[in-house]
């Protein structure tokens, strides 16, 4: 994001996407887990771990910061290609019910006088792939504006593909790789070190709080690795929603894009490069914020009982593929439902992202924009895009917590050895 989490969304990466934007790291190193008789269990195989052995280097605590990093953006690359379509797909959508048009320039008119009906002659091409492509041929679209209309989640992947191309469900992934790596290379390693600290501390002096230490940990990290990252995640939506108007040219990279949102608040204000316009990359950071930072509390709520659980159920038995599975199941279950919870904020942050009113964008707040979608669009409005959201949040927070354990696991046995 995730599109996320231990990650946007891509998402957690964000969504890491992540969210991306855009989850669950053991308490100890992941092939230490506590059994249910308080001693310590080797998942790896190879036995039991005795209290000795863990005071010689496995637990977690001994994995250095690089490990962390490292891991934590190898899960991210992971995510952010291989969920990249479900991004584009969602932001599609939003982006649409914000009043954005996806139709040809010339095809409102041209094509209202062409199609005369069903039983005329320009019936036949009616939507075809033909029609459909000719906005990107250069020519003019003889196809109805409703052609150019998203009307769900496959429709919008089955129109992207014939009007823009299959390439076109992987823009953003530079955006995204460029967002994902940082963003969860923040994200997971501080979320590790927060939690440590924290649970000394709340075993110290407030035993009976040790229960919100995941929560409050996922959201310190999360708003420390959104700040830092945000531009970046700016540019990733603008790529993702506004469509070429020419063929043949190449579209903007992240750092143009940004350099465009920039130029829009210069050229409306009149005035030269100044540190206060700066801001504007940082326009819609409120919205991000009031959905990252829930997201990653349900998220790390959901997951850590989910994941003792399932780890429970699969007793002295589990090994490390079993440890795996409850992981990424774990964070499937997790990501998806706190996907589906915070989606009326990702829709007013999308909506603050695509604002092509420099002004407008700088004064409206995360309020403002909810009561305006509310208004716009109703419920429907404020969960617009959820279906592709779930679908991308789920697998990317279990991608990205199973892949992070299994790398970071793999890199400290190394080490040990």
């Amino acid at each position: 994001m995730v599109e996320a989490e231990r990650a946007e969304n891509s998402w957690i990466a964000s969504e890491m996407s992540s969210s991306s934007s855009p989850a669950a790291i053991e308490r100890r190193d992941f092939s230490i887990i506590n059994s249910t008789d308080g001693g310590i269990r080797d998942v790896s195989g190879f036995g039991i771990a005795s209290r000795p052995q863990l005071e010689k280097g496995l637990s977690e605590n001994n994995i250095g910061f690089t490990e962390r990093v490292f891991s934590a953006a190898g899960a991210a690359v992971l995510s952010a290609v291989t969920l990249n379509p479900l991004d584009v797909v969602k932001t599609r959508l939003q982006a649409q019910a914000a009043g954005m048009s996806y139709s040809h320039p010339l095809s409102n008119s041209i094509g209202r006088m062409a199609f005369f009906g069903p039983n005329m002659m320009f019936a036949d091409l009616r939507c075809s792939p033909s029609c459909s492509r000719a906005g990107v041929q250069g020519t003019v679209s003889i196809c109805p504006p409703d052609c150019f209309q998203y009307k769900g989640t496959f429709d919008v992947f089955t129109k992207i593909i014939r009007q823009e191309g299959l390439a076109r469900l992987w823009r953003g992934t530079n955006a995204g790789l460029a967002l994902a790596v940082p963003m969860v290379g923040i994200y997971l390693p501080f979320y590790d070190m927060f939690r440590n600290r924290l649970e000394e501390l709340s075993r110290e002096k407030a035993p009976a709080m040790t229960f919100c230490v995941p929560t409050v940990a996922g959201s310190l990290a999360r708003s420390l690795a959104c700040t830092v990252c945000y531009p970046i995640d700016l540019a990733r939506t603008r790529m993702q929603a506004f469509k070429e108007a020419k063929a043949g040219v190449k579209p903007p990279g992240v750092f143009k894009t940004l350099v465009g949102v920039f130029s829009e608040v210069r050229t409306a204000n009149n005035l030269e490069s100044s540190l206060h316009n700066y801001r504007v990359l940082w326009r819609g950071l409120g919205a991000q914020l009031a959905r990252d930072v829930p997201f990653s509390a349900i998220c790390w709520s959901t997951l850590e009982p989910i994941k003792k659980r399932l780890l429970g159920v699969a007793g002295n038995d589990t090994n490390l593929l079993g440890v795996f599975g409850a992981t990424f199941s774990a964070g499937f279950i997790a990501g998806s439902i706190a996907a589906a919870s915070t989606c009326p904020l990702d829709v007013a942050r999308t909506r603050r992202q695509i604002e092509k009113d420099p002004g407008r964008a700088l004064i409206m707040t995360t309020r403002q924009t909810l009561i305006e979608v509310w208004r716009d669009g109703g419920m429907r409005g404020l969960f617009m895009g959820m279906g592709p959201r779930v679908a991308r949040a789920g697998p990317s927070v279990g991608i990205v917590v199973s892949f992070y354990e299994v790398v970071k696991y793999v890199l400290h046995r190394h080490a040990s050895s």
